[in-house]
């Protein structure tokens, strides 16, 4: 991946996903047209993910740069009510029982493609209450793969077993 794309709060990117990610909640409609989306077709398939991508062009992501990771950002995005400062894996992990069992968790990193992998964070947020950093997800994203799931599994908090 590109050292370009980086939507760290400061970048060109950042910013215009925050400001994207802010005028949701003006445009009622965009939203919930990209949270209807069921799979990242749907998403592409919308006309709030094509301004969004437009968007983000214009605020300097690569072309050449896979859109269907763009798709799962604004698709995902759609759904995040409150900011979290946190990462997504300890959001999913923390507590007494955690929210997102290991079970899911280990699926999560063990799924095939970007779409399994949209689909299942798809259905985590509203476990954890629609919060998430957006930044640091759209940036996980982007560079899912074996580095990114290993941060994840670093970052989850394991229950701890109990032996007898």
């Amino acid at each position: 991946m590109n050292s370009k794309v980086n939507f760290d709060p400061k970048s060109a990117l950042g910013h215009a996903l925050s400001r994207w990610w802010e005028g949701l909640e003006l445009d009622k409609g965009a939203r919930a047209e990209l949270r209807r989306a069921h799979d990242l077709t749907a998403v592409i398939l919308t006309a709030a993910y094509q301004r969004f991508y437009r968007q983000m062009l214009a605020a300097g992501w690569p072309e050449y740069v896979e859109p269907d990771r763009l798709a799962a950002i604004a698709g995902l995005l759609a759904h995040v009510k409150v900011l979290d400062s946190r990462k997504l894996p300890v959001i999913l992990s923390e507590g007494e029982r955690p929210p997102f069992s290991e079970l899911r968790f280990r699926r999560l990193l063990e799924a095939p493609t970007l779409d399994d992998v949209y689909i299942g964070l798809r259905r985590a947020l509203p476990i954890i209450g629609y919060q998430a950093n957006i930044h640091q997800l759209a940036n996980d994203l982007v560079f899912w793969g074996d580095k990114v799931k290993k941060e994840w599994a670093y970052a989850y908090r394991w229950p701890k077993k109990t032996t007898n």
